[in-house]
């Protein structure tokens, strides 16, 4: 018999000789329920009779996932925090393995949570369990070594990035790039649209918005997104030198504007008191805004700036696939950083930067990240050159990505699969 005709069938429906396929899935924060719910969407879309089990949020739940206990148990972030957790996460992960085996699970999918799914997934592979990374590990940017567990735990991981592919290759173990969701999920309109016409709706649909621009006399030179973080932490420590940023702007060009998109009312709330603690006349320049009814507000209000100034994480790559220039920030702990730099393997910290492979976005990181030298590189990047440059890399370098990035989860696994099961079958009547 051929290799090609003796894969196992995926049959469409449940029968006594063709049982339905049971996965355990696991997502443990916000970001991995809505991967894991387009993987289940996919894999519904497949076949009518699956059985999840698992861990997820809302949107997970809503594709069919019978929910073991809330992903907020598993949502624990910082080692302090996570130390002090600890005993309830190892109950947490006994009470998983003990369902998985009552409900005697095909697959199991760790959706992101490195930390936590690749132990569960190391106990259930030599039980016959077949075991997929969706998400992997920075093991491309630091301690290569972890590669040895994630061989150990999976028979395939689901990369989001192709920079992330060669440490698999080197080491012969199964990976794919299945892209960002971001890639998918964008809405298109927002590249399509002319920048003018998102920026008349984007103020029109929003009192807060036309009463700021009425205030600024039509006048505008630029308009600037500014983008602090999303967490706490993060928006005390990077908007600040971001502010002092700005206050060295408005002496340049007193017409610049600047909107800061935030991801909820209290993050707002949080944003205004420091940007109210300055001059009155720089508070001026400024509006700070949160929009419930729209989603993807703070991609809305990316797509109508004309250069977003924001801090390293997943935002430089929506703004990448925005095509939107942008000067990138970041600062951590110095003791934190110290140690960092010592275990980075890569030169960049952006996300466009380590696509491209080259410097494509100013990165302003640590001591680096002043007023000053914040002022300097907007000032630079808004020349018509230097900003046409710019952008010309962005979109090369996202053309690059879409390319690399066009395998879809479900078929990934279920190749993987068909591979496992073959090699299984055959090791038998060796």
């Amino acid at each position: 018999m051929s290799d090609s005709t003796s894969l196992p069938a995926v049959p469409n429906a449940a029968t006594a000789s063709n049982p339905p396929l049971i996965i355990g899935i696991v997502a443990g924060e916000v970001s991995g329920d809505s991967l894991g719910a387009d993987f289940m969407r996919q894999m519904n879309a497949l076949r009518g009779d699956i059985v999840w089990v698992g861990v997820g949020g809302d949107k997970m739940r809503a594709e069919g996932l019978h929910s073991i206990f809330p992903l907020e148990r598993l949502a624990v972030m910082g080692l302090v925090e996570v130390l002090s957790q600890l005993p309830d996460l190892l109950q947490a992960r006994r009470e998983l393995l003990e369902a998985f085996a009552k409900e005697k699970i095909d697959w199991f999918v760790g959706v992101d949570a490195p930390d936590f799914n690749l132990r569960v997934a190391k106990k259930l592979k030599p039980k016959g369990v077949f075991c997929v990374q969706y998400v992997s590990p920075s093991i491309w940017a630091w301690r290569e070594s972890r590669i040895h567990g994630i061989m150990a735990a999976t028979h395939l991981v689901l990369c989001l990035f192709p920079f992330e592919l060669p440490v698999y290759e080197r080491y012969g173990h199964p990976a794919v790039c299945v892209g960002h969701p971001l890639l998918h999920t964008l809405d298109k309109a927002l590249i399509e649209t002319p920048m003018m016409k998102q920026r008349s709706a984007l103020v029109w649909h929003h009192d807060g918005l036309q009463q700021y621009f009425t205030q600024r006399f039509e006048v505008v030179s630029h308009l600037i997104c500014v983008m602090p973080g999303s967490r706490r932490s993060e928006i005390t420590a990077i908007l600040p030198p971001m502010l002092e940023g700005i206050q060295k702007l408005l002496i340049l060009d007193p017409e610049l504007c600047f909107i800061i998109p935030t991801v909820d009312q209290n993050h707002q709330y949080i944003v205004q008191d420091i940007v109210d603690s300055y001059p009155e006349a720089m508070q001026q320049a400024i509006v700070v805004v949160y929009d419930a009814s729209q989603p993807n507000f703070s991609q809305q209000a990316m797509a109508a700036a004309d250069l977003i100034l924001l801090a390293s994480g997943t935002a430089t790559l929506e703004a990448m696939l925005l095509e939107r220039p942008m000067v990138v920030m970041y600062q951590l702990n110095n003791l934190t950083y110290q140690i960092a730099k010592r275990l980075v393997k890569v030169p960049y910290v952006a996300l466009p930067n380590i696509l491209a492979q080259d410097m494509i976005v100013p990165e302003l990181i640590q001591e680096d990240a002043n007023g000053a030298n914040i002022s300097r590189t907007i000032k630079q990047q808004l020349q018509s050159r230097a900003y046409e440059e710019q952008l010309r890399a962005l979109i090369a370098t996202k053309t690059t990505l879409e390319q690399q990035s066009n395998h879809s989860p479900a078929d990934s696994v279920i190749e993987a699969w068909y591979l496992h099961e073959h090699a299984q079958r055959r090791s038998m009547y060796q």
